[in-house]
């Protein structure tokens, strides 16, 4: 194993490690609690997928299209399936979408919040707390890069959320007056590192530019998260760059 050098960063926070083993390859003050914005997404997924069948029906509540942007449109009363939602959380990073998700796995939004915190605690993310399934509103709602990366290396041990999360664009049928959607993955790093595989972008006016991405070379899987970063698709390269010389 080679020495890490330091890579030049615009974030403020960053890490890089070894889905397979844990290891950190690489770290920025990683254990810097930054609020998170969308990248929160991530557990909210976690416990869909441990919780309900992906084809099961949600019934969209009145409050879901009331939830602060970004929404991709959900209407009172629509039965939606499972999956189509994550796939709408995870790559057009929609709120409603994860709401009506948080609503349809624990009844109501702050019974989701407390899961959420419960899983955190039970995953020993001892510098993470949760008050929103979307990452939309920062108040309270914080990480680290260490702790994402953690919590990132469970959620990847799941086929179907690392289906979802590699897809660049997913064509769904939908019910009428709709009849059709198309989200597109707001991860530039599938398309712009040859070998990505994930995983989820965030940001707000606090949180700034956010990214956990994955990437998969020679059989061996990368996991890099750059927060509060100004260049977040080149600070993470530069991560899984360093992160493969290292470890070849």
């Amino acid at each position: 194993m080679k020495t890490a050098l330091r890579p030049a960063l615009g974030a403020r926070a960053a890490i890089v490690l070894d889905a397979a083993t844990g290891h950190t390859v690489w770290a920025l003050d990683a254990h810097r609690r930054l609020p998170i914005a969308s990248t929160t997404k991530i557990m909210t997924a976690h416990l869909v997928l441990q919780r309900r069948p992906l084809g099961a029906l949600v019934r969209i509540s009145w409050t879901v299209p009331r939830v602060p942007l970004i929404r991709e449109g959900l209407r009172v009363g629509e039965r939606v399936p499972t999956w189509k939602l994550l796939y709408g959380m995870l790559l057009y990073s929609g709120n409603d979408d994860a709401l009506a998700l948080a609503i349809a796995t624990s009844g109501s939004r702050p019974a989701f919040v407390k899961l959420m915190n419960r899983e955190a605690a039970r995953l020993r993310l001892l510098d993470t707390r949760f008050t929103t399934p979307s990452g939309v509103i920062d108040d309270g709602n914080y990480s680290t890069a260490f702790d994402l990366a953690a919590l990132t290396r469970v959620a990847m041990r799941d086929p179907r959320f690392r289906e979802i999360v590699r897809t660049r664009i997913k064509r769904v049928g939908w019910s009428p007056p709709t009849r059709s959607k198309v989200y597109v993955n707001k991860n530039r790093l599938l398309t712009l590192y040859p070998s990505a595989i994930g995983v989820k972008t965030g940001w707000t006016t606090r949180a700034g530019r956010c990214l956990v991405g994955a990437a998969t070379r020679r059989g061996r899987t990368l996991i890099a998260v750059v927060l509060h970063s100004d260049r977040p698709y080149n600070d993470a390269a530069r991560l899984l760059n360093l992160g493969f010389r290292t470890l070849d």
